[in-house]
């Protein structure tokens, strides 16, 4: 990383944060929860990423926990029981809840990397994905800045 991408002192919430923690990426993830314009550096999309990822890893596996708790291992049932329904519940809403913020944290990678956010649709397409993970790890760009939002 170049002494130019160092960030000394705090960073707005408008501009990226290089160097971003787990802790300050994800609080900046959920406090720009809707936020489309600005840029986000690759730490602080990389470590909301990892965040994202491993919380949703564990709340898809919460239901089944659930049923061996409530049922035991060797039990069965026809129906499952509230506790797992209610668990089943809770966590689509928190994946329903990650899909704004990680698309709006990826259109700000996007622009911090220098390009539009509706390269977003490109994921769409077969082979897509690829080409936005090869965009989302690409160095931060200084034309990237004219995604900041306007005082």
């Amino acid at each position: 990383m170049s002494d130019q991408h160092l960030q000394h002192g705090p960073t707005s919430l408008s501009a990226p944060l290089h160097g971003a923690t787990l802790g300050q990426a994800v609080s900046r993830f959920w406090r720009k929860y809707a936020t489309f314009s600005g840029r986000a550096s690759r730490s602080e999309y990389w470590w909301a990423y990892l965040f994202t990822t491993v919380t949703t890893f564990v709340a898809a596996m919460l239901p089944a926990l659930t049923l061996l708790i409530v049922l035991g291992p060797n039990e069965t049932s026809d129906s499952p029981p509230p506790l797992t329904i209610a668990v089943v519940v809770i966590v689509l809403i928190y994946m329903l809840a990650l899909i704004v913020p990680g698309l709006a944290i990826l259109a700000r990678r996007l622009h911090d990397a220098g390009f539009s956010a509706w390269f977003i649709l490109l994921g769409l397409v077969p082979f897509g994905g690829i080409v936005l993970f090869v965009f989302t790890v690409l160095e931060s760009k200084p034309e990237g800045a004219r995604f900041d939002a306007q005082h």
